[in-house]
């Protein structure tokens, strides 16, 4: 008979347990900013490695140098190729966007029959909001996709004259990482977590093997629950896909923002598990996030971070072979 007061076998933490769709991860919430900017970025994981760095928390440890785990990612071209205006209905629609021509046949739009942009800010009280089309070109990194992907970025503003105003300065221009973010801020990941295939209830529940006489069996659950309500309810643990889940971290510090020239200052001997060396613009975030090489990361900034930002004071970047 089963133990009332025995706990829970597995996380309903992130429930349902179902595969991730898209290599693009979509941000459901970004942060209100009342300064135009960008809030958001794209990057991929390269690895992960060890810094040096002065303690600048509260932490007992303040003032003394300290060790820190450290993951590299590599940023794509990233061009801004249009600007979607939001109308003022009840579902928020997209009313308008204009695109930049030359950009928009990269990214396949053919017929483009978008509208004008000084017809557009002619009238831009029947608009509530305004973010800016972007893709990224994953050809410098020498790997990914073909195809160029493109995703939304939202603005900060007071206002949408304020937001259009800022995005007709980068229509059809390349976007860097130093102009959204600087060093020392904090900022939220969203990527996919590594794919471990199927996988039973005792991998991916954890729960406890039966012992050896029970059932002839051993890495199986024992009960699919109470005779009444007589159905198995969603939350007993049972085999199926583990793993390549949407998955969101907050406040992971920016270390270092380096660019094309400083890319030997962060490879490793050999280059890193299977991704290479890095060879454009980079990011040093501090601490590890889901996923593996190669994996596409969206990050964005930090929704709920009320740290000062401090210039952190990197020594050393351990720059020792990961290879064994």
């Amino acid at each position: 008979m089963g133990k009332n007061s025995k706990h829970h076998r597995g996380s309903l933490e992130y429930w349902p347990h179902r595969r991730a769709h898209k290599q693009m991860p979509r941000v459901r919430n970004w942060p209100s900013i009342a300064e135009a900017k960008f809030e958001g970025f794209v990057a991929v994981k390269a690895g992960m490695t060890h810094v040096a760095m002065i303690d600048d928390s509260e932490s007992p440890a303040k003032g003394s140098e300290v060790s820190r785990a450290v993951t590299i990612l590599e940023m794509p071209r990233v061009f801004i190729y249009g600007v979607r205006l939001y109308g003022n209905s009840a579902y928020k629609g997209s009313a308008a966007e204009v695109h930049d021509k030359a950009l928009s046949q990269k990214v396949g739009i053919k017929n483009d029959k978008s509208a004008a942009l000084n017809a557009v800010k002619q009238d831009l009280s029947k608009y509530v909001d305004a973010s800016a089309l972007a893709f990224c070109d994953e050809s410098n990194l020498g790997f990914g996709n073909k195809r160029v992907l493109r995703f939304e970025i939202p603005v900060g503003g007071k206002s949408v004259e304020e937001k259009v105003t800022f995005l007709e300065q980068w229509l059809g221009k390349e976007l860097k990482a130093s102009n959204v973010f600087n060093t020392g801020e904090y900022i939220d990941v969203t990527t996919i977590s590594k794919g471990k295939g199927w996988a039973g209830v005792i991998k991916r529940f954890g729960v406890s093997r039966q012992v050896r006489k029970a059932t002839g069996k051993v890495r199986h659950l024992g009960v699919l629950g109470a005779w009444h309500p007589a159905k198995v309810l969603y939350s007993v643990p049972h085999a199926g896909h583990m793993g390549y889940n949407y998955r969101t971290e907050l406040n992971k510090r920016v270390l270092k923002l380096g660019t094309q020239a400083e890319a030997n200052a962060v490879n490793v001997k050999g280059g890193f598990l299977n991704y290479g060396v890095v060879k454009n613009d980079f990011v040093v975030l501090d601490g590890s996030i889901p996923g593996p090489a190669r994996r596409l990361v969206r990050i964005r900034k930090a929704m709920r971070s009320t740290s000062a930002v401090k210039v952190p004071n990197v020594t050393y970047i351990s720059l020792a072979s990961k290879q064994g």
